[in-house]
């Protein structure tokens, strides 16, 4: 397909780069001004509204990605996510890792990721130890670990999407996107809010679509991709110590273009403030999160948005298994950390005296 667009100075995967700066640019800028974190949206003193706000950006996600598929653009019949052997112990590991990361650092990688944009160097600090963790776990010291972990697997044989149950994929992807729709309208969000939670929801779809048939190229193929931060992060961080070896990949382009789009959003409403630790036990805390992050993202094949707001709509059995996983880790951890109960009011618990939902 992208021979056709008759490009001369471009390869595909140099193009991909550009497209993921700029599905990072788009949602480095709506995520910074919906606040989008699927932790806020489990222990979060708001956690309603952010919830509502994640799910709405689910449902569309769920729609366009499905939809996609039903009109032959995009298969997953060939994705990692759709492996018939099911790495379920280290799904489940990772999962409940990353999800009491989350808790330890206050925020999702995604939203520290736009923190760090806005000067927060706390969110920076858990950022590298994610990089560097997480690159530790697919090349490095952790490697060993991620190994004997999934080669403990699971045989699915066909039933490695919800697409092979009764009904089929619209099926269920019409039942997995009105269950969150309905969350989301009922959650008490203003409309621009969920319309803008919508709008990172497509992102997703348009990001499949994009790698895998925009840029397909049979001479120079490139991975199917979406929105990620796992791999993404230590692809960058690898570019950024030897780019003069490797060349940039889409991973790198989706990061830099988030923190440009937030760090726009942040200059642009004047919220731009340089924020850092304040007690050593505070910074012990988020480098603990940072490092159970990073291995538990590699672990799970993913974090809250590789795995859950682009894996879910692939309908994979092991996407869904993965951000169950994750929201687990983060509600257990919420109460033996911060007290906080699924139905429990008031915030999250601070840091510092800051709120839980704006604290990173």
């Amino acid at each position: 397909m992208f021979e056709s667009f008759g490009f001369e100075s471009l390869t595909a995967p140099q193009a991909a780069v550009w497209f993921a700066a700029i599905l990072g640019l788009t949602f480095g800028f709506l995520a910074a001004r919906t606040r989008f974190c699927f932790r806020r949206g489990l222990v979060g003193g708001d956690r309603r509204q952010a919830l509502g706000v994640w799910l709405t950006a689910l449902a569309v996600s769920v729609i366009g990605t499905q939809g996609a598929v039903a009109a032959g653009l995009i298969s997953f019949d060939d994705h990692r996510f759709m492996a018939a052997d099911l790495p379920a112990i280290a799904i489940v590991i990772g999962g409940l890792l990353f999800g009491a990361g989350m808790v330890l650092t206050r925020g999702c990688i995604s939203r520290l990721t736009v923190l760090t944009a806005g000067g927060n160097l706390r969110a920076l600090t858990v950022v590298i130890v994610f990089a560097v963790t997480a690159h530790a776990a697919l090349k490095g010291v952790l490697a060993p670990l991620r190994t004997a972990l999934g080669s403990v697997t699971l045989p699915l044989g066909e039933a490695v999407s919800l697409a092979a149950l009764p009904g089929g994929a619209l099926l269920w992807a019409a039942v997995l996107a009105a269950g969150a729709l309905v969350v989301g309208l009922r959650s008490g969000n203003r409309t621009g809010s969920l319309i803008m939670a919508a709008l990172i929801g497509a992102l997703v779809p348009l990001g499949w679509v994009g790698t895998g048939f925009l840029l397909y190229d049979d001479f120079d193929p490139i991975a199917m991709e979406s929105l990620s931060f796992t791999l993404p992060h230590a692809e960058t961080l690898f570019w950024t110590v030897a780019s003069t070896s490797i060349p940039a990949g889409f991973g790198t382009g989706l990061i830099g273009g988030t923190l440009a789009g937030a760090l726009v959003s942040a200059l642009a409403f004047r919220e731009f403030t340089w924020e850092s630790f304040e007690t050593p036990a505070q910074t012990g805390r988020y480098l603990l999160g940072g490092l159970f992050m990073g291995l538990g993202g590699v672990l799970a094949g993913g974090c809250t948005l590789g795995a859950g707001l682009s894996g879910v709509p692939t309908l994979s059995v092991a996407a869904i298994l993965a951000i169950l996983s994750i929201a687990a880790g983060g509600l257990i951890a919420g109460r033996l950390v911060d007290g906080v109960t699924p139905f429990s009011r008031g915030s999250a618990g601070s840091s510092a005296g800051r709120p839980a939902q704006q604290a990173a």
